[in-house]
């Protein structure tokens, strides 16, 4: 262990262990698999990131070692680690330039968001030596002044080649291609089982599978259009899912998204109808059931059925808010007298 801790001086990255771990250390292969916990903060204690808060939840890191991710120390120093381990890497610059893009990365992906939202203007380290924004004050400024940082990782699971399942992000493109219908029957029957927070994540893996590679094609181009086509009804499940989950105004995004590339579109033109309700739009979610019978005039029982809905429930509001007027003011006048003829 010594001669690891050496090693890693001699590379500008300091260790300092917390709690040992247990077991052996292992060799680490190629295709091994590690789960980890890991928490980002600068020299000054100033905290980044920690997986444990990602996204209002817990969820480690998994990495697959020899599948060049963007961040190659967080390869290097948890290869030192064995099962159980909680250690502090301090790493020079050099090995923490890239940082700000991979946080992005992951804080987009805790948020539910694309992976790559917010960095496709440029790439790599010309991007971190660039001005434009990540769109987090604490990631600019440390694109702008890039300095060493502290990961504090707890290692959880170490998992041999071959004995787990291969994530999609870590196929071929090949086999990317080959599982997303698997991908999307697992969303399928996870939402028929009333698992609607899983099936949502089933869905938005496929999708931003389906999107890296989409990224490779010329937009436009046949093959990009074939993936847009497989995305689709893939979204609109997503669509479907944050619908139920109460989260409206992600499914007007999406459905906006899809309308403007397919006008005719009628399961984008429901959903975002009912989103616009949801969220008391009353306006537009009338011209979005309207285009639904424009062009499928047998949802008519459908449509009527949503626009019952929300016409109940703005009458609702109305008498609630009415009701709640009139308490303020028949307060008020009590409030009134008692100050006259006190």
């Amino acid at each position: 262990m010594e001669e690891l801790a050496i090693k890693l001086r001699a590379e500008g990255i300091q260790k300092k262990v917390i709690s040992p771990g247990k077991g052996e250390l292992s060799t680490f292969p190629n295709g091994t698999k590690v789960k980890f916990h890991y928490r980002t903060s600068l020299c000054d204690g100033t905290l980044l990131d920690d997986s444990r808060m990602m996204g209002g939840h817990s969820k480690p890191m998994e990495l697959i070692l020899g599948k060049k991710f963007k961040l190659p120390v967080w390869e290097q120093v948890v290869t030192t680690m064995k099962e159980g381990e909680i250690a502090e890497f301090t790493c020079d610059v050099k090995h923490t330039a890239l940082y700000p893009l991979v946080s992005l990365s992951l804080r987009n992906i805790s948020q539910g968001k694309d992976p790559l939202e917010g960095q496709r203007h440029c790439c790599g380290i010309a991007q971190v030596h660039s001005h434009h924004s990540l769109g987090h004050h604490d990631l600019d400024k440390l694109q702008t002044n890039p300095q060493p940082l502290v990961f504090t990782l707890e290692l959880l699971q170490v998992l041999s080649p071959g004995s787990y399942q291969q994530e999609i992000w870590a196929m071929t493109d090949d086999e990317k291609l080959g599982a997303i219908p698997q991908i999307h029957e697992e969303g399928n029957a996870l939402f028929k089982s009333g698992d609607i927070s899983g099936a949502a994540e089933k869905y938005y893996n496929a999708i931003a599978c389906l999107k890296s590679l989409q990224m490779k094609e010329r937009p436009g181009d046949e093959h990009w259009i074939k993936l847009d086509l497989m995305i689709t009804p893939l979204l609109l499940n997503y669509c479907q899912c944050k619908l139920l989950l109460g989260q409206y105004y992600e499914v007007l995004d999406h459905c906006s998204s899809i309308i403007n590339k397919y006008e005719d579109n009628v399961k984008a033109y429901f959903k975002r109808g009912k989103a616009h309700a949801a969220v008391w739009n009353e306006a537009e979610a009338r011209a979005d059931f309207a285009k639904v019978l424009a062009f499928d005039p047998s949802l008519e029982a459908s449509v009527a059925k949503e626009l019952r809905a929300m016409e109940e429930r703005i009458r609702e509001k109305e008498k609630e808010e009415k009701g709640r007027y009139k308490n303020l003011f028949s307060y008020s006048g009590k409030a009134s007298a008692a100050a006259t003829t006190g």
